[in-house]
């Protein structure tokens, strides 16, 4: 019978084992980043997308304004390089670049990166299942040339252009599926999640803001994983999902 608990065993192994990350603000925190201020608070005017965060943001109501510009100053990135994108697939970009620029609630995630633009950038979010497949959905008919947009694009304008070596096609060619989308996207910026928006662990790309804030209950589960166990951050993502497994395996 003692075989039934080493799963078990192997996950206080990992809790006991495996070094937190050097950083100790996990919650209510801003990245280190081009246009993230240095602490979170509230900025009442965020424009549209953005507003969500507006009761505690670690973007300024200048960058939510550059981020709804066709032509935004904040990375020189063109969404139409590959011609007109959907309005509604520009929508899911849009709160996508106001989750990264204004969240507060991603600190679990952080990783120091050496980059001339950032310090810092976030990995693995669990993003809940249906905003990746939301997102994928709205997109598919859109078109672009490349799977990876973090890198490999010809700057020389001073705008992003495809390479001379890709070609221009729908998202669904280069993204088949929601997790290829939202997981390659951007270097694994997100992980998709089995979770749906309301359960607590998975982060929401947008939400009512006249609800609160969702993702707060969100990072103070991760986060509370990290800091009472030191646990890493792909552990404390990989608990969640441990432990009906666990459950299963123990009562066989």
């Amino acid at each position: 019978m003692a075989w039934k608990w080493t799963p078990l065993l192997l996950l206080v192994c990992m809790f006991t084992t495996v070094s937190a990350r050097d950083r100790t603000d996990l919650f209510n925190v801003c990245m280190d980043a081009k246009h993230h201020k240095t602490k979170p608070g509230p900025e009442d005017k965020l424009h549209d997308q953005c507003s969500p965060w507006k009761r505690n943001a670690c973007c300024s109501v200048n960058t939510s304004q550059e981020i709804h510009k066709d032509n935004s100053r904040l990375y020189n990135f063109n969404w139409d390089h590959c011609g007109k994108m959907t309005p509604t697939c520009k929508r899911h970009f849009i709160r996508d670049t106001c989750l990264y620029e204004c969240s507060p609630n991603l600190g679990p995630w952080i990783r120091q990166v050496d980059q001339s633009w950032r310090k810092e950038r976030f990995l693995d979010v669990p993003l809940c299942k249906e905003d990746c497949q939301e997102w994928w959905e709205a997109c598919r008919t859109s078109s672009t040339c490349k799977t990876d947009w973090h890198k490999g694009w010809d700057w020389t304008s001073g705008i992003n252009k495809c390479p001379d070596t890709t070609a221009c096609r729908t998202f669904q060619y280069y993204f088949p599926t929601p997790a290829s989308l939202c997981e390659g996207l951007w270097s694994h910026s997100y992980k998709v999640s089995n979770y749906s928006r309301g359960s607590g662990r998975c982060i929401q790309m947008w939400f009512d803001s006249t609800q609160g804030n969702p993702n707060e209950e969100v990072v103070k589960f991760y986060a509370a994983l990290v800091t009472a166990g030191a646990v890493s951050h792909s552990v404390a993502l990989l608990v969640p999902s441990l432990v009906p497994v666990l459950s299963l395996w123990l009562l066989d």
